[in-house]
């Protein structure tokens, strides 16, 4: 019995912790969209400012190579400042299917490997970029 009332006792407590952050929701949220805007941009610049090596390792047009360095980092601008998060929010999430898509079915890429970058980081940012275009 005693252990019940310790556990009883302990959840009391956690929910009560936790209640505590909500008051936090606007600066997680923030920290989010910043996050997810470095990314977008260190990934994408190199795509605008020399699509020459992506082209060819991709198999692609140096023009669609730049289209998506440009979705890229106005996504991630506009989701940054906060407008139009929703529909940049969308778009990069098309982009992260992609790159889901072509790391599975073009290049065989497990979702998480010891000797190669996996699919892993481009789900969580699928998925904070579904978090984005649902709140």
């Amino acid at each position: 019995m005693a252990a019940y009332a310790i556990i009883k006792e302990l959840l009391i407590i956690n929910k009560t912790m936790l209640s505590t952050f909500v008051q936090y929701n606007g600066l997680s949220l923030l920290i989010l969209q910043a996050a997810l805007a470095i990314i977008f941009i260190y990934h994408g610049w190199p795509k605008l400012t020399s699509p020459e090596k992506m082209a060819a390792a991709l198999n692609w047009p140096q023009m669609a190579v730049r289209l998506l360095g440009a979705v890229e980092v106005l996504g991630a601008l506009s989701i940054l400042f906060g407008y139009y998060v929703e529909p940049a929010a969308l778009a990069l999430s098309f982009v992260m299917l992609g790159a889901i898509w072509m790391k599975i079915t073009k290049w065989h890429t497990p979702f998480f490997s010891q000797t190669s970058t996996g699919w892993e980081f481009d789900f969580i940012l699928l998925a904070a970029n579904i978090f984005l275009l649902t709140n």
